[in-house]
C-alpha cells in the first residue's frame, strides 16, 4: 500500500476532509468524558522544526501521548539537517526509524522533498505556502459550533498568505464562498484562485468583503521570516484591521477566528478577539483533536 501523506488540505477528498472533522469531534468528546483510547503503543512521531511553535508542537507531542504513543522533537541544532545533510538522505533515516513524521519549515518545496524519500507519512505542519492542520482546527470549530460550512461565507482579511491558501482549498474542498480583503501585492498565489472558481475572490474593500460573512478571519501582518518586513507591511496593512465595524459588516452571529499568536492593535482589535464572537480559544484547542484524528488515519492507513 501506498503511504499517504499530508502535505496540503487537497491530499484528501472532500469526504476524508468531513470524515476527519467529525473524527476529531468524536475524539475530543472521547478525551472530555476521560475515556482512555491509546491505538498508538510503541508508535514514533519525529517532529523536525525549522520554524518555532507553541501550539504545533504542543499538539502533536500531547496527542502522540494520548495515543499512547511518543514523539520526538528535532530543531536544526538536534539534527544533520541543521548541518547540511540532504533532505532525501534524512528522509531515508529517518523514515527508517519511526512511524510518522510531521515538518514545520520554511519553503514548501523542503517538504515535499523530504515526502518523496519517506517510507512513512509526512504531515505539513506548517511552510510558507500551507497550513492544512490549521484548517483541520479551524474546520473543526466551525462545524462545532454551526454544522456543516458547505454554502456559507467567510471572508480573509490580511496577507494572501499559507493561511489564506490553505482557505483557498477548504473552500474548494467544503464548497463554502471566500472572500478575500488583501492589499495590492500582497495577493494569494493567482494560480491557487484560478484552481478555486467561483469558491474564493478577491475584494479590496474590507467592508465589502465582510458583507454578509458567517466567519471572518485574520492572521499577522508579518509571518515568521518576514520580520525585516514589518515596517513596510503596517503601512500597507493599515486599513486591514478586524476591528467592530467590520464585524458589524457581517452576519450577527457571525464567528471570529485567528491561528494566533495574534497582535492586538495590528490584524485585530482587543474588543473583536477577547469578544463574544471570538472563537480562537476553541480553535487554538481543536489543533490536538484535529491532529490527532490525522495521525489516527495516516498512521493506520
Amino acid at each position: 500500500m501506498s503511504v499517504r501523506h499530508f502535505l496540503s488540505l487537497m491530499d484528501l477528498s472532500s469526504d476524508e476532509l468531513r470524515a476527519l472533522i467529525v473524527r476529531g469531534i468524536e475524539l475530543k468528546q472521547m478525551r472530555q468524558r476521560g475515556e482512555t483510547y491509546a491505538p498508538f503503543p510503541h508508535k514514533t512521531l519525529a517532529m523536525v522544526f525549522e520554524k518555532s511553535s507553541t501550539r504545533t508542537r504542543v499538539s502533536f507531542e500531547a496527542g502522540m501521548a494520548q495515543f499512547g504513543g511518543h514523539a520526538l522533537f528535532l530543531s536544526p541544532r538536534d539534527s544533520q539537517l541543521g548541518r547540511g545533510e540532504p533532505i532525501p538522505d534524512t528522509a531515508r533515516v529517518l523514515s527508517s526509524m519511526v512511524d510518522c513524521i510531521m515538518i514545520r519549515t520554511f519553503a514548501h518545496e523542503t517538504i515535499e522533498e523530504f515526502a518523496r524519500y519517506s517510507r512513512v507519512p509526512v504531515i505539513n505542519g506548517l511552510t510558507d505556502r500551507f497550513h492544512p492542520c490549521q484548517l483541520l482546527a479551524d474546520m473543526q470549530t466551525w462545524f462545532e459550533q454551526r454544522g456543516d460550512i458547505a454554502g456559507h461565507r467567510v471572508t480573509w482579511i490580511g496577507d494572501g498568505n499559507n493561511m489564506c491558501h490553505s482557505y483557498i482549498n477548504a473552500a474548494m474542498l467544503l464548497d463554502f464562498k471566500l472572500s478575500i480583503a488583501c492589499p495590492r501585492g500582497y495577493d494569494p498565489d493567482p494560480a491557487l484562485l484560478d484552481a478555486a472558481g467561483e469558491h474564493a475572490q478577491i475584494i479590496r474593500d474590507t467592508k465589502a468583503a465582510a458583507s454578509g460573512a458567517d466567519l471572518v478571519v485574520t492572521d499577522v501582518w508579518a509571518s515568521m521570516g518576514q520580520e525585516q518586513e514589518q515596517a513596510g507591511r503596517e503601512l500597507a496593512f493599515k486599513n486591514y484591521q478586524v476591528d467592530a465595524e467590520i464585524m458589524k459588516q457581517a452576519n450577527p452571529d457571525a464567528l471570529f477566528m485567528h491561528c494566533l499568536p495574534a497582535h492586538r492593535g495590528e490584524e485585530v482589535s482587543a474588543e473583536v478577539i477577547d469578544g463574544p464572537q471570538s472563537v480562537v480559544w476553541a480553535e487554538a484547542e481543536n489543533r490536538l483533536h484535529a491532529q490527532k484524528a490525522l495521525l489516527e488515519k495516516l498512521i493506520t492507513a
